[in-house]
């Protein structure tokens, strides 16, 4: 029994302009990936920061506008001063352990090789000490050779480095125009609605998603500066005890509050790359810092945590990977950092839509259906 579907042309075109319009606007995201990165981390960037700004700016005595923009202003020489301090205090103590590094590895493969007899005794059952003698000297006398590779790398790579400084200062100068003007665009927003009660409800959503940004950023934050704060005193009373560079301090503050910022593994990553340098100086010493976060992660996981993010998000693990992973693919690290606010959001717009439904009048499903079939008969 054959089955016969008809569809009218109206209905035809229509889907195959929703399935245009979706590759367009998928293709459109592609293209306009780092765009969208930097207006996303510029408004996420403003939304933490306008709690201060907002007290800040009632603080000051002055007129309603020039005390938004005076506080804004001050926000925005304090991050700058804040990046600034980082790349002056954080940076050369990372370049200089590269080096160190680099030129090391020739040394620590001569006295691996010395050192442990077992791995001498396979070496001389399978005649290897010949290869192994050559490989050694020839590392030895290339690392000049490795450091300069790397710096020809470092020199190469100036230019994503020139770019990566550009889409920073943009991120930094667009959250600047979004803290002044901010509140004016939100207000011919709202004063675009005729309807009292449609505006009084949108407003009740967009204080809802507000809400939801607000505190997962601040307490992120919040939770990220301690990890940080933690990491970094662990690293220096460590340097005290094993006599490793006490000068690793602060990058490994600035790393740890990095990497915390990424949900799910970023803390464990940002661990194990200090770990990496810590070992490079002593051994022992990258154990036990790595011992002291295993410790810290189970106390941040159960006492700070909670207290911190006093308004969760109450999304389960798997979305929160998904949110992650997809995040990442799509827009990089700054995508993973935001994908769980953003799936925080989506999900409040779901509860508000399924409640809305739920709570819809019976006159309502009626008049709807109505028009619809005043639509049908009109097409």
């Amino acid at each position: 029994m054959k089955v016969k579907i008809d569809i009218d042309t109206r209905t035809f075109v229509r889907f195959w302009l929703v399935v245009i319009a979706f590759a367009l606007a998928t293709l459109f995201i592609m293209k306009a990936r780092t765009a969208l990165i930097i207006i996303c981390a510029a408004v996420f960037l403003a939304i933490a920061l306008n709690p201060g700004v907002s007290r800040l700016s009632r603080l000051i005595t002055r007129k309603k506008g020039e005390g938004r923009v005076i506080s804004s202003l001050i926000a925005y020489i304090v991050i700058v001063a804040l990046l600034a301090g980082f790349f002056f205090l954080a940076v050369p103590p990372i370049v200089d352990q590269t080096a160190k590094v680099v030129t090391a590895i020739p040394v620590w493969v001569n006295t691996f090789s010395h050192q442990y007899g077992g791995i001498n005794d396979l070496i001389a059952r399978y005649h290897l000490q010949a290869q192994i003698d050559n490989a050694v000297k020839a590392a030895q006398q290339n690392s000049t050779q490795i450091g300069t590779g790397i710096g020809t790398h470092l020199v190469s790579g100036l230019g994503s480095l020139l770019g990566f400084f550009t889409e920073m200062i943009l991120t930094l100068v667009m959250t600047f125009f979004i803290l002044i003007e901010g509140p004016t665009w939100l207000n011919r927003i709202w004063n675009l609605y005729d309807n009292k009660e449609t505006r009084d409800y949108h407003k009740s959503v967009a204080s809802r998603l507000y809400g939801v940004v607000t505190g997962y950023v601040t307490g992120q934050l919040t939770v990220s500066g301690l990890d940080g704060l933690a990491a970094g005193i662990a690293v220096f009373i460590i340097g005290l005890i094993f006599h490793t560079p006490l000068a690793l301090a602060l990058p490994t503050a600035v790393i740890a509050f990095l990497f915390s910022l990424i949900p799910l593994f970023g803390a464990t990553v940002g661990a194990i790359v200090v770990g990496l340098v810590l070992a490079f100086n002593n051994v022992t010493a990258a154990i036990i810092y790595l011992l002291f976060v295993i410790v810290y992660q189970q106390v941040e996981s159960n006492f700070i945590v909670p207290k911190v993010q006093s308004k969760r998000l109450d999304l389960s693990g798997l979305i929160v990977l998904i949110a992650v992973t997809t995040g990442i693919y799509l827009f990089g690290i700054v995508g993973g950092i935001i994908s769980i606010p953003i799936a925080g959001c989506i999900k409040v717009l779901t509860e508000e839509y399924i409640s809305r439904i739920k709570h819809r009048k019976p006159e309502d499903v009626a008049g709807d259906a109505t028009a619809t079939k005043i639509a049908a008969k009109k097409g």
